[in-house]
């Protein structure tokens, strides 16, 4: 056994036990632990660390640790390179819809596995959304997002705080059922699928080519909208995207 100290920023101290949490701590580490390994043996999952210290120097993950070295883990940000396409995990599907009505590409089956959800993360280059951090920890995962509320909206305010989504939100221009991207369709060609209150007081419309569903901004619109901007953080950003998509 070789002994190595710990120190871990910010909110990864989340996934600490209590006593360990924004402090230095020392801890028993086997001969051919890795950094990696350690980190998640305490309960961090490597997807949620930006970058690391080792001894003041900067680390990989693959560092072997040796005896008295010292580990800083700091937390991912904006910047770090996760792609805003999304695939979520079984328990996150009202999330996963508020995402795509921001317009975000997000996969989302309650039928996924684990192992599933991997699979298209790397093959699709995906940031898997979770609140499972027994998942963030599989080894061929490069890029996830452990969700800490529970709320669908405080997780979307979450989310967006750390990837920074405003800018890239696109609302109401992604179906929300199929996950594809809405065309604008004249009034004629869906005029049969309208309510009659609607093919009096609306012209612009939209569809998906997958489900043949049609969109426009109903009564719904305003309070939908309004939701998104408290969620993402820049309503007057989002209320001219929205115009400006529709």
């Amino acid at each position: 056994m070789v002994t190595a100290t710990f120190r871990f920023h910010e909110e990864l101290n989340d996934f600490l036990s209590r006593e360990r949490r924004e402090r230095a701590f020392a801890t028993d580490c086997a001969r051919a632990a890795t950094a990696k390994h350690m980190i998640e043996a305490l309960g961090v999952p490597h997807t949620e660390v930006g970058h690391l210290l080792v001894n003041g120097e900067p680390g990989s993950f693959d560092r072997l640790l040796e005896e008295g070295d010292t580990v800083a883990a700091y937390p991912q940000r904006a910047d770090h390179g996760a792609p805003h396409r999304f695939v979520a995990d079984a328990h996150l599907g009202a999330l996963a819809r508020l995402l795509r009505m921001a317009g975000f590409d997000t996969l989302y089956d309650n039928a996924y596995q684990d192992e599933e959800i991997v699979a298209i993360a790397g093959r699709e280059g995906r940031t898997v959304l979770t609140r499972d951090r027994e998942l963030l920890k599989r080894r061929e995962l490069e890029h996830g997002c452990y969700l800490h509320a529970i709320a669908p909206q405080a997780q979307l305010r979450e989310l967006s705080g750390r990837l920074v989504l405003a800018p890239l939100a696109r609302p109401f221009t992604r179906c929300l059922h199929c996950n594809l991207p809405l065309r604008p369709v004249a009034k004629a060609e869906v005029l049969a699928r309208l309510p009659e209150s609607v093919r009096l007081t609306h012209d612009a419309f939209t569809t998906c080519d997958a489900c043949a569903r049609v969109f426009w901004k109903g009564s719904h619109h305003t309070r939908m909208l309004a939701m998104l901007g408290g969620a993402i953080g820049l309503e007057s950003s989002l209320s001219s995207l929205a115009s400006d998509n529709a």
